[in-house]
This record gives structure tokens, sequence and C-alpha cells, in this order.
């Protein structure tokens, strides 16, 4: 039989082990509670800087029902547009440096971006005109810039995203720099790259890569080329995140820099439901034949070239 000494030792551990579970209950709590509130935050956060992104547009309704990316199975299309404002010091209105149509099938698992040579001879839908396409975001924004690529392939485009020079560079450099391989070897505004090696590039970096156009020997194209092998690598950097990370320097310069459509619950579908797609991305180029009238450059696309890249987006976006 347990001695009076004995029991009373082994209520006191008992008692010792109920504090120290105490304790590191407490402890859980607070950890679980802190961390709630930090969620909270950055939900408020996200949200806040959404709102102030969005930016809706009048455009032309193709579709009989507008795309639902809540459900995470129908493809959908954006529109990129790479702006020249906040370039070279510029604050005007600007024009479409960058134009990319990219598609996003979550059947297929995979993604395409098309590059539009800026100087394409097309119709500017909303002015009557036949002008080059990047003037369509000069004349109307987003809006004509819209109408006028779904006009040139006959598709619809559901979002659009908007993004400054400048904006581009702090993007870059919000997520900590991208890895590109180089397409040639080529020196540009003091930085070098060497055909086959691949390189990791900050903001300033990846705008001088994709920016150089009259030493390459496939001019323009060639630049189109590395701007969508760079706008590739943010993509998949941004979709390889498994939560928000940096979500601070990240909210700050897109807030900024950046215009869309997308509300923030279809980003957060988007996110949650499309990121495998945006991990396999296909790049395709829409090319044409230089070619001068009135003493202008206009790049004009054959016929059959249009239907080649607009059959490409059509069974992308099922359709």
């Amino acid at each position: 039989m347990p001695s009076r000494s004995d029991r009373y030792n082994k209520k006191k551990r008992k008692s010792k082990t109920r504090r120290i579970i105490t304790v590191i209950a407490v402890i859980l709590l607070f950890i679980v509670a802190g961390l709630g509130v930090l969620a909270f935050k950055v939900y408020n956060d996200v949200t806040s800087t959404t709102e102030n992104m969005y930016a809706e547009v009048e455009k032309e309704e193709v579709r009989p029902e507008a795309v639902n990316v809540d459900s995470g199975q129908e493809p959908f299309s954006v529109l990129l547009l790479g702006v020249d404002t906040g370039d070279l010091g510029r604050t005007e209105q600007g024009r479409s440096d960058t134009m990319m149509v990219m598609t996003v099938n979550p059947n297929t698992n995979e993604s395409t971006i098309v590059s539009i040579p800026r100087d394409t001879y097309t119709e500017i839908i909303g002015r009557g005109t036949m002008d080059k396409i990047n003037h369509a975001y000069a004349f109307g924004g987003a809006s004509m810039s819209i109408n006028t690529v779904q006009n040139l392939f006959d598709i619809p485009i559901d979002y659009y995203v908007e993004v400054n020079m400048k904006g581009l560079k702090d993007i870059i450099d919000a997520v900590g720099g991208v890895e590109v391989t180089p397409t040639l070897t080529f020196s540009y505004e003091g930085y070098s790259f060497t055909e086959g090696v691949p390189v990791t590039l900050d903001g300033d970096a990846a705008l001088s890569y994709s920016r150089m156009r009259y030493d390459d020997p496939n001019g323009d194209y060639g630049r189109q080329q590395r701007q969508r092998q760079v706008i590739e690598a943010v993509i998949k950097k941004v979709a390889s995140f498994s939560s928000i990370m940096n979500y601070q320097g990240v909210l700050g310069t897109l807030e900024n820099n950046m215009a869309t459509n997308l509300s923030f619950p279809e980003m957060v579908d988007i996110f949650n439901h499309y990121r495998g797609a945006a991990s396999n991305i296909n790049q395709v180029q829409l090319t044409g034949t230089g070619q001068k009238m009135n003493g202008i450059y206009y790049d004009i696309i054959p016929d059959e070239e249009l239907q080649r890249v607009s059959d490409i987006l059509k069974e992308q976006l099922e359709i």
C-alpha cells in the first residue's frame, strides 16, 4: 500500500503535468489567435488592394453568358497590356507597347500566350479607322483595345490586365526576380546576356532584356519573344506560391501600377483552380510583313495567318 508521502508526490506530479499542459494550451491559443489576426490582415490588405486596382471596362459582349471561373472548369481569356505610361518618365496616356492574348484552359491543363505586333494594321473598333493596333489604347484605353482584339481574332476577351512599364519592373522585383534563358547573345543598357545560359533578372535587367529590338536579327518579333519569356516567368513564379508571400511588397506594387476588371473573388478562384494550367504555357507569335503606307510603317497580317491564330485561340477557349 502506497505511503502518504508517495500519494502526495504522485498528486504533485499530476498537478505539475496539468500546469504544463495548461501553459502549452495557452501558448497554442495565442499562436492560433495571432495567425487568425494575421490572416485577417492579409485578407483585408488583398481585398483593399484589388478594389483599388479594379477598373471596369465597356466592351462588346461576345459570349452569350459571362465566363464563370468559380466552377474551375471553363476556359477564359485575358488581354495583357503593357503600356508605355511610366516608362522613361512618361506620364501621358501612352500606347500599348505590348499586347498579348492569354487563354487558360483547365481541361487541357495548359495556357497559350499570343503576341500581337504593336504595328499590326487593323480596324480600330469604336473609331472606324484602320490604324496600328497599339493606337487603340491611346484612342480609347483598355476598352477600345479589348474590342479591337476581339474583332481581330473573332474571340471573346473575358478579362484584361494593364500594367505600366515601371510597374512590370517593380512586380519582378517584388517576386524576387525571374529566370530566363536568353535566345541570343547581346548587351543592352549596361546588361549582358548570353545565348543558352540561364540568368536571374531583377526588374531593371528584365526590362532591358525585353526592350532591345534593333540589334535582334528578328527585329520586333525577337523582342516579342523575349517579352513572352519574361511574362511567362512572372506567371509561373506567382503560380508557384502556395500562399501569399511577401504580400505587402507585391500588393503595394500591384496597387500602384496595375488595372484589371478581375474582381477579388475571381482572382481567388483563378489562383485556386487554374494554377496548374498557368504552369504549362505555349507561346504563339502572330506574324506579318512590314510595309510602308503614306510614309508610316505597318505590319500587314495575311488573312490565313489571322485564321491560324484565331483557330488556336478558339480551340483553347473551346468555342
